[in-house]
């Protein structure tokens, strides 16, 4: 299950790119905002990120303004591994070499069909393993490894 959530500057490309999801047959459960009303954006990363770390959902997608805020947000999280992509390149990297389980992206730095291409890049790509498992591991505190 995918889990997706944004705040008030995400909102609209979040919807847009559940429509992305449904075409390509991606089951997801929208944790909110549901509208263009104000809010802080990490309320919204936190409900991601959570049930990431809880290994309640296997992966999530954070929409903002930027992406940046949802990204530092999400990763405070033990065992999240929050992205920010910017092209389907970035995307292909960050599952590729680094595992990420969460994929953040900016409303206002992407227009909607980049976005849904990086999403698809993201979904489709496996981690690679292999030399990178090590590496990926150390990305988590020492006393938590």
């Amino acid at each position: 299950m995918l889990l997706v959530a944004s705040d008030h500057a995400g909102f609209d490309l979040k919807e847009k790119l559940k429509t992305t999801l449904d075409r390509l047959g991606v089951a997801y459960d929208d944790l909110g905002t549901h509208s263009t009303d104000s809010v802080d954006y990490p309320d919204f990363a936190r409900r991601v990120a959570e049930a990431v770390s809880r290994g309640q959902a296997e992966r999530g997608l954070l929409v903002c303004g930027s992406g940046q805020g949802m990204a530092m947000t999400a990763n405070r999280y033990r065992g999240v591994r929050a992205a920010l992509a910017f092209d389907e390149e970035t995307a292909r990297l960050s599952r590729e070499h680094n595992d990420a389980n969460v994929l953040a992206l900016g409303s206002r730095v992407l227009d909607h069909e980049l976005a849904a291409r990086i999403l698809a890049v993201w979904l489709a790509t496996p981690f690679a393993g292999g030399r990178h498992q090590a590496r990926v591991a150390k990305i988590e505190p020492p006393e938590e490894r």
